[in-house]
C-alpha cells in the first residue's frame, strides 16, 4: 500500500468512528424521547379514565341536588361551572 491509500483509509476509518459516536449520542437522545412520550400517554389515558369518573360523579351530585333541592350542592356544582337552572326549568312542577 502507498502513502496515499494510508491517508484516505485513515481519515475514512475516523470518519466511520465519528458517524459510530454521533450514532450512539442520537440513540441516547431517542430514548429519553420516547421515555417521555409513553410517560405522557400514560397520563392522557389515565385522564381520560378520570374524565369518565368525573362525569358519573356530577352526574350523581347533580341528581341529588335536584332531587333534595339542596341549595349548597346547587351553589357548589355551580362555582364548579355545572348550571343546574336549566334542568330545574325543564322538570315539571310537582304539586
Amino acid at each position: 500500500m502507498n502513502k496515499k491509500s494510508k491517508i484516505i483509509l485513515t481519515i475514512l476509518s475516523s470518519l466511520v468512528l465519528l458517524l459510530v459516536v454521533v450514532n450512539i449520542f442520537v440513540a441516547l437522545g431517542n430514548q429519553s424521547i420516547q421515555s417521555e412520550v409513553a410517560e405522557r400517554q400514560q397520563m392522557i389515558a389515565h385522564t381520560i379514565q378520570l374524565e369518565n369518573l368525573n362525569r358519573q360523579l356530577i352526574n350523581v351530585l347533580a341528581n341529588l341536588a335536584l332531587k333534595t333541592n339542596d341549595e349548597k350542592l346547587k351553589k357548589v356544582l355551580a362555582e364548579g361551572g355545572i348550571n343546574l337552572s336549566a334542568a330545574d326549568e325543564a322538570a315539571p312542577a310537582k304539586k
